[in-house]
């Protein structure tokens, strides 16, 4: 039976119609085989062109549509939607993509668009003959999240979804959640501390009975796939109890005689093995690190909460969804960076911080009482040679807060700002001003000549040639000078390769599109939020959190999952499994499976993207990707050569 078809051709106002013919193309394709109307609109995407085309398909009883429009990355959901409201099979739609491929593409050779714009819309037309009605994959949904990593973007999240019902387990590697921000006093711009804004989330988490929330924890192995994930991981205990007298615990941790540096405060200064990092870290009793911990047994004598028989755990979860909100490092520079680690009074901007944090009345460090203080922007950021060729945003108003806070705490403190240009956007551009005001100097230099670091007997010289100054050769001899460092992704980041996350070109986890799908991987099911993603600032972190979160519940929160059909499928007289495909499949989608004395390929629908990786290293062609067959590809390809 021949098919009725409708062929809509968009103006997109004027981003097709300017460069390409759309009357000519109109004409050009009204009489092909099955084109029952064609039509042109200023924008097929509007309101009132979306129900004349509802209309035209019910009235016409069409089995088919064509649209010759932008990106389907913008507008396939679209016109699938048109067409379920009209009662036709959603994929039983062809779209054509006549203005990235077409107009955009072509704009310096209108006939030679129009040309091509024919041809794309001609082979949609061939496909659309062949489409048939398919029904979405239905598959289960555990109505349970977890959320790697409990610091704020990942509380904020797992606050979201047990509000809308949804169980979580919410994991975190340190014993203590809040991420970086348990580590930062007074922030940019609320003023607000870390310690508050971190309590006042902790108390959420735990007021809720449907979050569970685990602490020294690491996922170590994860199967299955978008509604059924099985997570194991691994609990490493505090070996201490819950409940600890705070006495005897001051006098065990006096008496440990272990002493290392202290990650907390970025190793400005150091701990005992048994300790608890600061009253605005939670959960709010201590732990020993056992993997620095002798067993002297010092502690046990004082304190009878320390109790070295608990043992690692491992506990499996099963989620339907799950949210990585894993968060940053800091840059650590090279040696010999700006002068970092060729002077004691080098330091990056996170040591800084808690420098002025502990620090009451004077700013001491090294013995040294500072009133100068340099500061070099972009460390570890706009690399002109380097991996960390973006800007990590928050950097410039960091700093700028941190010099403010400063000279605000401690008297007789001026500072020096060594820039590539200050990037405070928004309302942060009130603390600049605000800098300004109070008689910080600024100085800048080109990307490609950066300020020159020099110590020499101690003393650290830093030249630029200004060119606020028009290019003037000024030096500073700061008493400390600070490197203002950026983002970069977590140096011990396994949980990527365990869910095969992709990462981009910042080596951060990749979103699908910034844009249209800003919170999802490739990885159905598993979405990011926070600074694992980029560079990003709390107010930022957290709205990405809340994205996730309701994306992560529309996974899980019918209990169902209706999946693409668009997937590979095995011809099983065909194969006789040589493992290629296996090898060729990204997402560990194919396995091998023994059926009656015959081994063959299966796909795991609920796996398979349906990319057709695996469909040229087939040597028995056994192997079709389902709405693309070699007859449909065939098809266009004899449209495209026969214009």
């Amino acid at each position: 039976m021949n098919k009725k078809l409708g062929v809509y051709i968009c103006h997109c106002g004027g981003n097709i119609s300017d460069y390409i013919d759309v009357e000519k193309v109109k004409a050009a394709v009204a009489g092909e085989d099955g084109v029952y109307l064609a039509k042109t609109t200023m924008f097929a995407c509007s309101d009132a062109t979306q129900k004349e085309m509802v209309e035209d398909i019910r009235s016409n009883n069409l089995d088919g549509i064509v649209v010759a429009s932008c990106s389907p990355k913008l507008h396939l959901l679209t016109f699938r939607a048109v067409s379920e409201r009209a009662l036709l099979n959603k994929y039983n739609y062809v779209h054509a993509n006549i203005r990235e491929q077409g107009s955009w593409a072509h704009s310096d050779d209108k006939a030679g668009a129009t040309e091509k714009a024919v041809s794309l819309v001609k082979a949609a037309i061939a496909k659309v003959r062949l489409a048939r009605s398919l029904d979405p994959i239905i598959i289960p949904s555990k109505k349970a999240v977890a959320i790697i990593g409990a610091g704020v973007a990942g509380m904020r999240a797992a606050i979201e979804l047990a509000d809308m019902g949804c169980p979580v387990t919410l994991v975190e590697r340190e014993y203590f959640v809040g991420g970086r921000v348990a580590q930062w006093d007074v922030m940019f711009t609320t003023n607000q501390t870390g310690k508050e804004l971190v309590t006042r989330l902790y108390n959420e988490v735990i007021a809720r009975d449907n979050i569970t929330l685990l602490t020294g924890a690491e996922v170590v192995a994860n199967s299955g796939s978008i509604g059924d994930f099985t997570l194991k991981i691994k609990v490493t205990p505090r070996y201490m109890k819950e409940k600890c007298d705070q006495n005897n615990l001051l006098k065990a941790i006096e008496a440990c005689p272990v002493v290392v540096p202290d990650d907390f405060n970025f190793n400005i200064t150091s701990r005992k093995a048994i300790y608890h990092n600061f009253p605005g870290e939670f959960p709010q009793y201590p732990v020993i690190d056992i993997k620095n911990c002798t067993r002297c047994g010092e502690c046990e004598k004082i304190c009878s909460s320390v109790d070295f028989s608990q043992q690692e755990q491992t506990v499996e979860v099963h989620v339907g969804s799950v949210v990585m909100a894993t968060g940053f490092d800091p840059y650590t520079p090279a040696e010999g960076e700006f002068g970092y680690k060729l002077s004691d009074f080098v330091v990056t901007l996170p040591q800084f911080k808690r420098l002025t944090d502990i620090n009451k009345d004077n700013l001491v460090y090294n013995g040294r009482e500072i009133r100068n203080i340099a500061y070099i922007y972009c460390v570890g950021s706009r690399q002109s040679e380097g991996d960390n060729k973006y800007c990590s945003r928050y950097c410039c108003t960091s700093a700028i807060h941190a010099s403010l806070e400063a000279r605000n705490k401690f008297r007789n403190v001026n500072n020096f700002h060594f820039t590539r240009g200050i990037r405070t956007y928004g309302k942060q551009e009130l603390l600049y001003a605000e800098s300004l005001r109070k008689g910080d100097v600024y100085l800048q230099a080109y990307e490609e000549n950066p300020p020159l670091v020099e110590v020499k007997d101690g003393q650290i010289t830093v030249t630029i040639n200004d060119i606020m100054t028009g290019g003037r050769e000024i030096s500073v001899i700061p008493d400390l000078l600070v490197l203002v460092t950026g983002m970069v992704p977590r140096a011990d980041n396994s949980i990527a390769s365990k869910f095969k996350l992709p990462k981009g070109r910042d080596s951060f986890f990749n979103e699908i599109h910034m844009k249209l799908r800003p919170v999802e991987t490739v990885i159905d099911g598993v979405t990011i939020s926070g600074a694992c993603q980029g560079p990003k600032n709390i107010t930022e972190s957290v709205n990405s959190a809340l994205s996730a979160a309701a994306k992560s519940y529309s996974f899980v929160n019918k209990g169902e999952l209706a999946l693409e059909p668009i997937i590979a499928g095995i011809d099983k007289d065909l194969c006789t499994w040589c493992g290629e495909c296996e090898k060729a499949c990204p997402f560990d989608a194919i396995k091998k499976e023994k059926q009656g004395e015959k081994e063959i390929a299966v796909i795991n629908n609920s796996v398979c993207k349906g990319c057709g990786m695996c469909l040229p290293v087939c040597p028995v062609n056994a192997i079709n990707l389902i709405a693309f067959s070699d007859r449909e590809i065939e098809s266009m390809i004899d449209a495209l050569v026969s214009v």
